[in-house]
């Protein structure tokens, strides 16, 4: 086809006897943006890292404007005008928004304030407004996208592929990136875009692509698609209408109380803040971004501090606590997984099995003198079965998995520690659909059994079916609490933003 830029044919790449992709058949138009979703594990990432450079097939072939291409390393795809900006940047956080764009392609010769003026021409030529002298440390992360995608255009490619870009975006920022693409796609340039948000995928794509392990399920119009017939192929069964369930008729009794907050003061993060939390229930954390939930909870958890003058009181079990570190929070019985699970939550290099052991050792502290290589296999055995972590086996490092096997994985490290209060932060963010039920019937089951747990979340239809108790954060403190049975998507939107 005269329009298709990107063709892959019987596409195939094994680890092992496994195989990651089966013989899988894309085509990309010329200035389309087309959306390739699918669960965790279902070839997503494995797919476009061969088109980028990063992996190479076991067989089949690729083609680029109708000639057969073989990158065998990105710096080789961005050549045949191939990028691709992951979920976690690639950007040199110490080097200026300018020496990033440039990276790799330095004259002989070079002065700062020619390279910035440069960069700021081009920026400007985008309709990006990032300013070039700029430390990328020191960006947030929509401007952060801007710079990697900029780089990318910068290089001429033809193709850019974003893997999860608006995973840690803002509502706010998630419109300028929608912006972006189209102003890409004017340019010629085609997108793939990757993304668990279904809804996403159906308002700004072209076309939209089905994978399911490891095999091309279907390719269509992104018209002729909703979001029921998306997940049935994805997952081979229909769970839209019960993936964040309908209203909830019936709501767990408050247990005995286990954690009290009073005045609780951080900064200017969180004012004068109360609230409590009770076994045997799911207490919903919801608010806008920046109104305290999150900050609330790190201080509670140890994870930051709270302020040394008038910081307010927290009684966890009947007994006051003033955590500085996470350590004394961990072993007094409180477990926080982290909304951040790249960089916080596991450590990649290391194995499922000791991830999850890691978890075990970190309770025990220092009255664990010795470690056990067998322990940790029993274990990591163990919570793969329990948590249905998808992997060759408990010895596959972490680095290796999809991000819903990751966040099981980081779920398994805070459980073992047999927690009386968890608190999950953004739990199912950057999760596939399929991984998503699967947390949610978890999260249930814990407070079945008459654990307190605690669920932040931005996404208001996960919290309003998950939670008995709905806490609303505005300007850094509680200022609403709702019954499941009261609520609504209005009354808590409302309380969140008036």
């Amino acid at each position: 086809m005269s329009d298709t830029v990107l063709e892959l044919r019987a596409a195939t790449k094994k680890y092992g006897s496994v195989k990651a992709i089966d013989e899988i058949d894309y085509q990309l138009l010329r200035g389309e943006v087309h959306a390739i979703v699918g669960e965790n594990g279902a070839g997503k990432s494995t797919l476009t890292k061969v088109m980028a450079g990063v992996v190479q097939l076991t067989s089949g072939k690729m083609f680029l404007h109708g000639n057969e291409v073989t990158p065998k390393s990105p710096n080789e795809a961005n050549k045949l005008g191939v990028a691709m900006v992951f979920q976690e940047t690639s950007l040199v956080p110490t080097m200026t928004v300018a020496q990033n764009l440039f990276l790799g392609n330095e004259r002989y010769f070079n002065r700062m304030r020619g390279i910035n003026i440069e960069a700021q021409q081009f920026l400007q030529s985008l309709q990006f407004d990032v300013e070039p002298a700029m430390v990328v440390s020191l960006l947030g992360a929509a401007k952060k996208q801007m710079v990697e995608i900029a780089r990318a255009v910068l290089q001429k490619a033809k193709v850019i592929i974003f893997d999860e870009p608006t995973a840690t975006l803002t509502p706010e920022e998630k419109q300028h990136f929608f912006h972006l693409v189209s102003v890409l796609k004017s340019r010629g340039i085609s997108i793939i875009f990757i993304s668990h948000a279904l809804e996403e995928a159906l308002m700004i794509s072209d076309r939209i692509t089905v994978l399911r392990d490891a095999k091309h399920i279907v390719t269509d119009l992104t018209q002729n698609f909703d979001q029921a017939r998306i997940v049935k192929a994805m997952i081979g069964r229909d769970i839209s209408q019960t993936l964040y369930g309908n209203k909830k008729s019936f709501v767990r009794p408050a247990g005995r109380r286990v954690l009290s907050v009073q005045n609780l003061r951080m900064a200017s993060m969180v004012k004068n803040n109360s609230l409590s939390v009770f076994a045997g229930q799911i207490t919903g954390m919801f608010g806008l971004v920046g109104s305290g939930r999150t900050e609330t909870f790190k201080v509670v958890a140890g994870v930051i501090k709270r302020d040394i003058f008038h910081g307010g009181e927290i009684v966890f079990n009947d007994k006051k606590k003033s955590y500085l570190v996470p350590a004394p929070a961990v072993r007094d019985g409180i477990a926080y997984i982290t909304e951040d699970r790249k960089f916080e939550g596991f450590f990649e290099t290391k194995s499922i099995s000791w991830n999850i052991y890691l978890g075990l050792l970190a309770k025990l502290g220092r009255g664990r003198a010795l470690v056990s290589e067998d322990e940790a296999t029993r274990h990591g055995n163990d919570w793969v079965k329990r948590l249905n972590i998808r992997s060759i086996d408990a010895e596959a490092k972490a680095i290796e998995l999809s991000g819903g096997n990751q966040q099981k994985v980081v779920i398994a490290k805070s459980m073992i520690q047999q927690p009386d209060l968890i608190i999950f932060d953004e739990p199912t963010r950057g999760v596939d659909v399929g991984a998503i039920a699967e947390i949610h019937k978890y999260l249930n089951q814990l407070a079945d059994e008459g654990k307190a747990v605690v669920v932040i979340s931005s996404y208001l239809p996960e919290i309003m079916s998950l939670s008995d108790r709905l806490l609303v954060f505005r300007k850094g403190k509680v200022v609403e609490e709702f019954s499941a049975l009261e609520a609504t998507e209005e009354k808590v939107m409302y309380a969140a933003i008036n």
